[in-house]
């Protein structure tokens, strides 16, 4: 069965399409992505922008033609903290409904925590027994925590890199004193939730996700991502100290130049590194594991389970051009605690 789920990010829009059968690992066949940071077009009110909208309405006119091209047979559509915290947020989903057909729900950030909790439970299997997932993204960061298939505690705070970069740290470079008002800042954010999360068994495993965590792994030293998905990468506390402090003093291309960077992250590599190694610091993690599933694989397995146990929707599941009405069913099932 052919599977796709369309990601509305604050980094980057992405459409993700999968192969997927009953007892089988869901294995990636095509995607199609483009690197629009809708926190960039975020006005002084706090909404998104006319250009923002263009692009977002081209780019999902593109994913639905990209998706029939490929016969996708069941499609979700979703967004996450960039129109989740925009001031008109709704109108933006409803223009994109109204002129694409396709209609995006979104998902709360527990909700997206508690998928990204499970997709990382999926790849890392039973062997682990309790689980912490850790997920950096452009506007939020999520954390979750539990021993079964979901979470038994999620939560996500408004600390993604391209956020606090855009709101907190100004210049290229930024200043120290922005830095360190910034340092303080997440550790103020992060305490009560990380109270909460050490509250419950501690892990037996730290996971990470996100293309943030993955490119401060690769900084760091773990392997390209050339060598595969199986490799295991690791981020060490101490590394990411030390690269935390040497990014306050790189321009932005100079953090391009480094392995894994890319010129449109590069900005954001230092907001995501304070963000992290506050997290583990308050967490009393000394190493992260990166997992290379998040929020989209737990939510195609997710729904490719609960298609497979109603026989009468795998029946009839092709789903054309405005025809994604069967996510919002879903997506009101995810379950996630908040704190």
């Amino acid at each position: 069965m052919r599977l796709g789920v369309l990601d509305i990010g604050s980094n980057t829009v992405h459409l993700l399409l999968v192969e997927a059968y009953p007892g089988a690992r869901p294995v990636a066949f095509a995607s199609h992505k483009r690197p629009l940071s809708l926190v960039r077009f975020l006005d002084e009110s706090g909404a998104v922008n006319a250009r923002g909208r263009r692009e977002l309405l081209s780019f999902v006119t593109e994913a639905v033609a990209f998706a029939g091209r490929h016969k996708v047979q069941d499609l979700l559509a979703f967004c996450t903290s960039a129109l989740r915290g925009a001031t008109n947020g709704p109108a933006v989903i409803n223009e994109v409904e109204a002129t694409t057909g396709v209609t995006l729900e979104e998902l709360t950030g527990e909700q997206e925590a508690a998928m990204t909790y499970f997709a990382a439970r999926r790849w890392f299997g039973w062997d682990t027994r309790d689980l912490t997932v850790l997920d950096i993204g452009g506007g939020s960061f999520e954390m979750a925590t539990g021993r079964d298939e979901f979470p038994a505690a999620a939560v996500s705070v408004p600390l993604g890199a391209a956020r606090l970069t855009k709101d907190r740290l100004p210049g290229d470079p930024p200043r120290p004193s922005s830095v360190a008002a910034l340092r303080e800042y997440v550790s103020e954010t992060l305490a009560a939730p990380a109270r909460a999360l050490k509250a419950q068994p501690k892990p037996d495993l730290v996971a990470a996700t996100s293309k943030t965590f993955r490119s401060l792994a690769r900084v760091a030293g773990a392997a390209p991502s050339g060598q595969g998905p199986y490799v295991e990468r690791l981020l060490r506390r101490g590394d990411l100290q030390l690269w935390s402090r040497r990014l306050e003093a790189l321009s932005f291309d100079e953090r391009a130049s480094l392995p894994g960077v890319s010129p449109i992250r590069a900005p954001q590599l230092l907001a995501g590194a304070i963000v992290a190694e506050t997290a583990m610091e308050a967490l009393d993690v000394d190493e992260l594991r990166i997992c290379p599933w998040a929020v989209r694989e737990g939510l195609i397995l997710h729904r490719f389970d609960r298609l497979m146990r109603d026989h009468d929707v795998v029946g009839d599941a092709y789903v054309g051009v405005g025809s994604v009405e069967l996510l919002s069913r879903e997506v009101n099932r995810v379950p996630g605690a908040a704190l």
